[in-house]
């Protein structure tokens, strides 16, 4: 019933384009959800990257010169980064587009909902693929409780397995809560 919801809820035009006023990098990722009882796959980053370490997100990453557009970077990044292959028509929506607190990106997310994911390989951009049920995910809600996180706008927190997703990830993921609750 919830995948039903979501798809015919975000069944929406796709505009992958992204205006910047140059404070910001532009980025996207995607959110996948797979599986009669929904599941949303996320990725850990390693301890030693640049941006975001340690940190659970969605795969994705920065716009390239060679992408046409954000949703051939989301689609490329998901590729390279846990060797999962979607296309454009298995993509049914996008998100409003989320700032990071301290990299300074503007990341427009996409959504895709499919029946069944292959097995993934994560590359070296990422420590550890997560498969987590969203419907008892996204119960785990709450304020981030610190107050650093909260300068650029209001901030959330998820919990899986011990692990808090916060930020940017997180605000995608309130996104998503949103749309599912009435």
């Amino acid at each position: 019933m919830l995948l039903d919801d979501l798809k015919s809820i975000l069944s929406s035009t796709i505009n992958p384009k992204l205006e910047t006023d140059g404070r910001y990098r532009l980025a996207s990722v995607l959110v996948v959800i797979y599986g009669k009882e929904p599941i949303v796959v996320m990725t850990e980053k390693p301890k030693h990257m640049k941006f975001h370490a340690g940190e659970i997100s969605f795969p994705g990453g920065k716009l390239d010169n060679n992408d046409s557009d954000l949703l051939e970077t989301a689609l490329r990044e998901t590729s390279e980064e846990i060797g999962l292959t979607i296309t454009r028509d298995q993509v049914i929506g996008q998100l409003e587009p989320v700032i990071t607190l301290n990299s300074g990106f503007l990341i427009l997310p996409f959504v895709s909902v499919i029946d069944k994911i292959p097995t993934l390989a994560a590359n070296a951009e990422v420590e550890k693929i997560f498969r987590i049920p969203l419907e008892p995910f996204l119960k785990t809600m709450a304020n981030d409780p610190n107050p650093s996180h909260n300068i650029i706008q209001e901030m959330y927190t998820f919990e899986y397995q011990n692990q808090i997703v916060w930020g940017a990830s997180a605000r995608i993921l309130k996104q998503l809560q949103n749309q599912l609750t009435p």
